[in-house]
């Protein structure tokens, strides 16, 4: 999807949650597509109170309130021909939103206290923690605005979902690191990458890469060994309660539960779309639904009884 993605002009919308390489995704669009050349330019909406937000993207001519001392330029010019990512956008104020979905449509904006229209030739790219449909519906983000950016979606699932990739990652990191420090590569031990895979990595990619720098500190030879990893990794936490994730031993009406969750978190609570992925009629998942309803008070205690067990585990020898 990236490489799909990259060569064309067309807004990009990214999603997953932090930690999981939506900003290095961003990154590699741009400098995959023919804007490579000119400025890259990465903001966290979430980090950046409204009206100082507001400047930043769209700039402002002197006078246009009382901290406008002289004439700036925002996101849309010194961005120009480049890519413009906006990270975490349901955090952005909807006034602002509003803004951005006129620039969007209209392809020009004005400086804050300005009259005159520039054109703007800049790709976007936002990026939110969670599924998009979740702000929309909640009213944080703009419908419209939803619509217009999510033009390409890529989706980056979480770090347990996704265990396949830990060796190539862990590879990846000990080459930067080895680099960067001019030490050897070291090699992990059967235990070490096993304790690696069993990790539940609430912190997902970006926890991954500083175990990894930690453990190349601290190996004083070319081997990583199980201790070299944080200790709390040999007792991994209990599965968070937002993610539904299958454990082993648990009961069959739990886990059916939760797969039912994930699919329809997965497709923006659309029944239809979710009853067809799982295999079953729009009825059935109904008369689920509404069971599962009736039993969450029992539900609920048992969740709050369990004994902490490793999450995400797939039963793989």
């Amino acid at each position: 999807m990236i490489e799909r993605a990259a060569p064309t002009d067309a807004s990009v919308l990214i999603s997953g949650e932090r930690g999981t390489g939506k900003a290095f995704v961003a990154r590699t669009i741009h400098e995959l597509s023919p804007r490579a050349a000119h400025p890259y330019v990465a903001i966290n909406c979430a980090a950046i109170p409204e009206g100082l937000l507001e400047r930043e993207i769209f700039g402002h001519e002197q006078g246009a309130d009382t901290g406008a001392v002289e004439r700036r330029q925002g996101c849309f010019e010194l961005d120009r021909h480049g890519t413009l990512y906006l990270d975490e956008l349901a955090d952005m104020a909807t006034a602002i939103q509003a803004q951005l979905l006129r620039v969007v449509q209209e392809r020009s904006f004005c400086r804050l206290g300005g009259h005159r229209e520039q054109p703007v030739d800049v790709r976007l790219i936002a990026a939110t923690s969670v599924n998009a449909r979740a702000p929309v519906a909640r009213g944080s983000l703009r419908e419209d605005l939803f619509y217009r950016i999510n033009v390409l979606t890529v989706t980056m699932p979480p770090l347990c979902d996704r265990r396949e990739d830990i060796p190539l990652l862990v590879r990846a990191f000990a080459e930067e690191f080895g680099e960067r420090d001019g030490t050897a590569i070291r090699t992990l031990t059967y235990e070490a990458m096993r304790t690696l895979e069993r990790y539940f990595w609430p912190g997902n990619i970006r926890e991954l890469r500083n175990v990894i720098e930690r453990a190349m500190i601290l190996a004083t030879g070319d081997i990583i060994d199980v201790e070299h990893p944080p200790p709390d990794m040999l007792a991994p936490p209990p599965p968070r309660g937002g993610r539904g994730t299958l454990v082993p031993g648990m009961r069959i009406d739990a886990a059916e539960r939760r797969l039912i969750e994930i699919t329809l978190e997965h497709t923006g609570n659309n029944k239809t779309r979710a009853a067809k992925s799982l295999g079953i009629s729009v009825k059935t998942l109904h008369n689920k639904l509404h069971k599962f309803r009736a039993a969450d008070a029992a539900a609920l205690r048992t969740a709050t009884g369990r004994v902490s067990t490793p999450a995400g585990l797939r039963g793989r020898s």
